[in-house]
This record gives structure tokens, C-alpha cells and sequence, in this order.
């Protein structure tokens, strides 16, 4: 991900945000991939799903630092 000065702080958060997504994505594909294997290492898959869980959390939050509040 490339930051360039002339960025604002919405752009930034929004370019980070996909980065998230992707990684996500990612690991949901390494994920599928390992558990579709005979012999797969639980720990490895427990890691993989945590640290995707991680990931779901830090995207729950950039996007609710993007939305707008707004006060119905």
C-alpha cells in the first residue's frame, strides 16, 4: 500500500480498509484450502481462523471510523 503525502485521512483509512479486505480474503482461501486437506494441522488452522478474526475486527472498526454518524 502506497501513502502519498497529498492523501487525506478518509483516503488512507479507506486504502487500509481494502488492504484488510484482501488479507481476509486471503486467509479465508488459505483457510478453505487447508481444511480440504487429509491431514491438516488443527494448530495451524486455529491460527489462521484467529488471525482472521483479528482481521474482521480491525475492518469492523476502520468502517465505522469511515461511516459518517448520523443522528436520525
Amino acid at each position: 500500500m502506497n501513502i502519498h503525502p497529498e492523501m487525506s485521512r478518509d483516503e488512507i483509512a479507506r486504502a487500509r480498509l481494502e488492504a484488510l479486505k484482501c488479507e481476509h480474503r486471503d486467509l479465508d482461501e488459505a483457510i478453505a484450502a487447508l481444511s480440504a486437506q487429509q491431514l491438516t494441522s488443527s494448530l495451524a488452522l486455529q491460527r489462521l481462523k484467529k488471525q482472521k478474526l483479528m482481521l474482521k475486527d480491525q475492518i469492523a472498526r476502520l468502517e465505522d471510523e469511515i461511516t459518517p454518524d448520523i443522528i436520525a
